[in-house]
C-alpha cells in the first residue's frame, strides 16, 4: 500500500454551520462524521454551511482533520418553482464537487437528497472508491417523493461502482446494497444506557416522549390528540416533546387548546446529553412516522435505554420493534395510538419483558462497533490490504 494521503469527500444534503471555530451538524450525522474521520487522513464536508448558531440538537464534529467546503444549492422540495431553482444551480455545483472529487482519494455520497443524488451521478466518473449511504426507507411507499425512487433507481443502477448502505435487509436487492445499522451511542454510553434499562417498570404516572423534528411526517399532532383521549378516559401520564421545527408553535397551540398544560412539556431542540437524560426519565417513546424513516435512531437510542417504543410501519420500524421489542401502529391514527398506550397502561406487567428485550437488542449497536464494521465493509468491498485502515483512535 503506497503512502498516499487517504482522503476522503463526503457529499451531503445536511445543512451544516460554522460556530466558535467549530463545524456542527445534526448530532446523529455529527458523530458519525467523526467515525469516517477516524479512518482516513483527511475528510472534507460538500453541503450546505452557514456561519451562525447553530440549534440546539446539533453537535460539534471533534476530529482536527475534518474541514468543509460549502455548496450552494438552490431550492429542493416540492414544487416546481423549486425545482427549478435547483436546475439553474446545477452547473455551479457540478463544476463545484467535480473540482472536489478530482483530489479525493474516496468518495463518501449521503442519500437523500439533492446533492447527494448529484454527486451519485457523477462520482463513478472520478472514482473507484465510492460508496453511498441510504438514510430513507429502502423499499417504496405509498406516497414517496418521486425524487426519492429515481435516487434509489440510480444507486441500484450498474452505473454506481460501490456499495450502497441501507438499513434493513431487504429482498430481491442487487449484491451491491448492503444491510448497515449506525448508533450515535458511544462504548461508554451504551454501558450507561444498560444499567438504566435493568429492572424498568412503568411509573406512577407514565412518562411518554417524543423525541424528534416537528414536522407533520412525524405525527406529533396525532399523539397529542391521542394524549387527550387518555386524559378523557381518565388515565394520569406525563409527556415530554423534544425537538423543534416548523410545526413547533402549531403543536404548542394545539396542546393549549386540548388543555393539556398540566401534563404536556416542550422542550425545544435541547443537546444530545440533555435527551440521554429524557431516556433516563422516561417509560416510552411514541415515534409513530409517516416520514421516510430508515433506522430511526431515536427509537434505536430510546430501546437501549429500556423504553417501550410505540412506531409505525415504515422503513425498518417493524423490524426494530419485531418479536416483542416494542409495538406497531399502523396505519397511524390517534384512536389507534390511545387504545395501544391504554392497553400497556391497563398492564403493566406486559412492561419488564418488553423493555429488556428492546434493551438486550438495540445495546449491540455503539459507534465503536460502527467505526470496525465500516472499516471491514470498505476493505472488502474497495479490495484494499487489510491493513489499509487503522482502527487505534487517540
Amino acid at each position: 500500500m503506497k503512502s498516499e494521503t487517504k482522503s476522503l469527500l463526503v457529499v451531503s444534503h445536511v445543512q451544516h454551520y460554522l460556530w466558535e471555530d467549530k463545524i456542527w451538524a445534526f448530532g446523529a450525522y455529527a458523530r458519525e462524521i467523526d467515525i469516517w474521520a477516524d479512518l482516513f487522513d483527511t475528510v472534507t464536508i460538500a453541503s450546505p454551511c452557514a456561519r451562525m448558531q447553530p440549534p440546539g440538537d446539533n453537535l460539534p464534529m471533534t476530529r482536527s482533520n475534518i474541514s468543509i467546503s460549502p455548496i450552494d444549492i438552490k431550492g429542493g422540495g416540492d414544487g416546481l418553482i423549486k425545482k427549478m431553482q435547483v436546475l439553474i444551480s446545477l452547473p455551479k455545483v457540478a463544476f463545484t464537487l467535480g473540482t472536489l472529487m478530482r483530489k479525493a482519494w474516496a468518495i463518501h455520497l449521503r442519500l437523500p437528497g439533492n446533492l447527494g443524488a448529484i454527486g451519485a451521478v457523477m462520482a463513478p466518473f472520478f472514482s473507484e472508491r465510492i460508496i453511498a449511504k441510504y438514510a430513507g426507507t429502502w423499499p417504496d411507499f405509498s406516497g414517496e417523493p418521486l425524487s426519492y425512487r429515481i435516487q434509489k433507481g440510480i444507486l441500484k443502477s450498474r452505473l454506481f461502482k460501490g456499495p450502497v448502505t441501507v438499513y434493513g435487509n431487504w429482498p430481491a436487492q442487487p449484491d451491491h446494497i448492503i444491510p448497515f445499522f449506525t448508533s450515535i451511542l458511544s462504548k461508554d454510553q451504551i454501558e450507561n444506557a444498560h444499567q438504566a434499562a435493568l429492572n424498568r417498570s412503568l411509573h406512577h404516572p407514565p412518562r411518554i416522549l417524543f423525541v424528534g423534528r416537528m414536522d407533520k411526517g412525524k405525527n406529533a399532532h396525532l399523539l397529542l390528540d391521542a394524549l387527550h383521549e387518555l386524559k378523557n378516559s381518565g388515565f394520569s401520564f406525563l409527556a415530554r416533546f423534544i425537538g423543534d421545527g416548523a410545526e413547533s408553535e402549531m403543536l404548542h397551540r394545539q396542546s393549549e387548546d386540548l388543555d393539556l398544560e398540566n401534563q404536556v412539556v416542550f422542550t425545544g431542540a435541547i443537546p444530545f446529553s440533555h435527551v440521554l437524560e429524557n431516556y433516563y426519565w422516561g417509560d416510552i417513546l411514541v415515534l409513530a412516522s409517516e416520514n421516510s424513516e430508515g433506522w430511526p435512531k431515536a427509537i434505536a437510542e430510546a430501546m437501549a435505554h429500556g423504553l417501550v417504543c410505540f412506531g409505525s410501519g415504515r422503513g425498518l420500524i417493524p423490524q426494530m420493534l419485531a418479536d416483542g421489542r416494542g409495538i406497531v401502529i399502523w396505519p397511524v391514527t390517534a384512536q389507534k395510538l390511545a387504545d395501544a398506550l391504554k392497553s400497556l397502561f391497563n398492564n403493566p406487567s406486559q412492561y419488564p419483558a418488553i423493555s429488556a428485550q428492546a434493551a438486550a437488542w438495540s445495546q449491540a449497536y455503539s459507534l465503536d462497533g460502527l467505526r470496525e464494521a465500516i472499516c471491514h465493509l470498505l476493505i472488502e468491498t474497495w479490495h484494499l490490504p487489510a491493513n489499509t485502515f487503522d482502527l487505534r483512535v487517540e
